[in-house]
This record gives structure tokens, sequence and C-alpha cells, in this order.
């Protein structure tokens, strides 16, 4: 008879706090299986969201958590991914081709949200998951420039259009459709029909992820998204100075309102590192977002330093996830975006498929 329980491998496991989401093994629902031959122990966990850099670390804590149960033999651990639909607003029902859409906002501009945006998708792409992202600013395209983008998109049918593919996501912009220089000088219900185009008209492949950079501010068109267009959560960028942070309170409350969880919040800019004599000076004050995600009882999912490179890489079409992927800004991106992912796949699932559609028909 063997020493060691399946009830004590799952109270070790108990003892493993997952950090993209702070919640146990167990509690999580990450454990599938747990299976005994004598005292050989083997562990089928599955995760939620993609972790292509955290599953070795993961692997490696469990196998060392576990062989240090009394009585335990030779422990085998093996880890998957399995990303699923999630809930949307009651009214409206998952896009057909995505899993789940994020809505990255801010209550103002100048504060990074873009250059976040691209990245985290990016970051999520090189987690392991199928990633797209709509650029949502009618007014202001820039994923166009920071993705090293430009010319119009290919239709095959004359009805939709394909992304535009780069540094492999799938992307689609207004940017695409209209000459760089030309300005937008359009009403607010014609940019918000042009947003629904391009979400309805682009011929999305079978995405986990389509990260929706949405422009600044809380007007028709971050309306239009939080009412018509099936999100699963949200997150918001602010800087840590006072006025931005008020500003980005609106953008939370807006999410509340319309019933779309917020994921988290993410600092930008948090502190400057001089790149001459490294010297680091939180120039827009500091623990603003901290302070903001505690008050608000959402998630604080990391802050970003104000790093020259990370403009630079953006302003030259080759965002810091791909343009130094081993580097600590990258690092922090690919954090924030499994702790996003993370979050969402905790969230309620998405059951509209299993219910049949009702047609009434005159006989």
């Amino acid at each position: 008879m063997s020493s060691i329980e399946k009830i004590d491998v799952e109270n070790g496991l108990k003892n493993l706090i997952d950090p993209n989401h702070g919640l146990d093994l167990v509690a999580a629902k990450s454990v599938k299986a747990i299976t005994l031959e004598g005292a050989d122990v083997t562990v089928k966990l599955e995760l939620g969201y993609p972790a292509k850099s955290y599953i070795p670390e993961l692997k490696a804590a469990v196998e060392q958590h576990l062989k240090a149960l009394p009585g335990i033999g030779a422990v085998h651990v093996e880890i998957s991914v399995r990303i699923i639909a999630h809930s949307v607003q009651q009214t409206l029902k998952p896009h057909s081709q995505v899993k789940n859409i994020i809505a990255v906002a801010s209550g103002k501009g100048g504060v990074g949200k873009s250059t976040t945006a691209v990245n985290l998708a990016l970051a999520l792409a090189a987690e392991g998951a199928n990633v797209g992202i709509l650029d949502a600013d009618i007014y202001g395209p820039s994923i166009p420039t920071m993705l090293g983008l430009s010319g119009f998109p290919v239709s095959h049918d004359n009805k939709t259009m394909q992304p535009k593919i780069s540094y492999g996501i799938q992307t689609m912009s207004i940017g695409y459709l209209v000459d760089a220089g030309q300005p937008m000088i359009w009403r607010g219900p014609m940019a918000t029909n042009a947003l629904q185009q391009l979400l309805r008209d682009t011929a999305w492949d079978h995405l986990d992820y389509l990260i929706v950079d949405l422009p600044p501010g809380t007007g028709d068109i971050q309306l239009t998204l939080a009412q018509q267009i099936p999100v699963s959560g949200a997150i918001i960028v602010t800087t840590p100075q006072d006025i931005a942070l008020i500003d980005a309170q609106r953008g939370l409350g807006m999410f509340g309102k319309v019933n779309v969880p917020v994921l988290g919040i993410v600092e930008n800019m948090s502190v400057h590192i001089c790149s001459q004599c490294g010297h680091a000076e939180a120039i827009f004050g500091e623990g603003g977002g901290a302070l903001m995600a505690e008050t608000n009882h959402v998630d604080f999912l990391g802050s970003l330093p104000l790093d020259i490179h990370i403009r630079q890489f953006a302003d030259s079409g080759r965002p810091t996830v791909v343009a130094d992927p081993d580097g600590r800004a990258a690092a922090i991106y690919r954090e924030i975006a499994r702790k996003m992912a993370a979050r969402l796949a905790l969230k309620a699932k998405d059951f509209s498929s299993r219910f049949p559609n009702i047609v009434i028909q005159n006989t």
C-alpha cells in the first residue's frame, strides 16, 4: 500500500500560489488529474492563459514542492494551456472568430496607452496565444506606425478585409484605409460606425485575444464598445501623476457602469532611469497606480519605466517585446500580459454556444 495518498498531493498543491492571479493551483482549478502508481505521482495541470515563459518555472516549483512530501517517490508534472471564451455583456454574444476581446483604455492622452497595448498584444503572442489588435482610435491611429505597416488591406471576397500581419499578430486600423496625412473630420456616429465595421468586416482568424486600443477619454467610441461590442474585460493605463489618475478613474467608472470587468491597472512611466548615469527619479510621482487599484478593489498588474528605448522602438516599427525580447522592459510586458490573461481566466465562461437558436416561422 502506498504511503502517499492523493489527498496529500492535493494539499501540497494548495500551498503553491500562482503569481499570475494570486490563487493556489487547486482554488484556481488548474489541477486536472493526480495519478498514483505506488509512491510515484503524476500531476496534470491546465492553465487558462498563455504562459510559455512561465511553464518551466511552474513545473520546477511543483516538482520541488511535492518531492518534499513524506513517502513520495518520483514526481512527474504535465502542464498544458487551454484558452476559452469568457462571458461578455449580457445582451451580446462573443465574436465567432474571437474568444476574448480586451479593451485597453485611458482617461486621457499621452500616457503611453497605444505603446502599452501593442506590446501587450505582442507579449501574449510570445507567451503562445493567437492574438490580434484593433486600432479603435479613429481620429489618431498609431498602430500602423508602431508595427511598421502601411497600405490597404487585401480582400479575397470583396466583402471582408484580411487583417494585416506583423510579428505574428493580426492587425486592423483605419490608418490602413486613409492616407497618412489625411485628417479624420468625422462626427461621433461616423467614427463609431467605422469602429464597428473594422471589427465586423475584418476576417479575423481564430483569435484567443483581440486587444482593442481605445482612444483616450470616455466618449462615443468608448460607449459604443461598451454597449455594442462583446468585451470580456478591460485594463486601464495611467501614469502616477494626479491629473492622469483623475481621468483614469473616470474610465474605470465607465466600465463599471456597463458591466465590463476591469482586469487591472497598468502604471506607465513610473520611474525615469537616466541612460547616462543610471539615476532613477519618479518625475511623475510614485505609487499612484497601485493606490488607485487598491482604492477601487481591482488588481494592479504592474508598472513600466519611462525609458527612451521603449519610445524609440515603437517609433521605428519594432516594439520593445520584439526589438529587445530579453530586456527588462519586455519581461515586464510579458508579466503584465500573463497577469491580465490569468485574471480573465478566472472570470465566468461563455455558455452561449450551448443554447440553441430559437427560430419562429409561420406555417
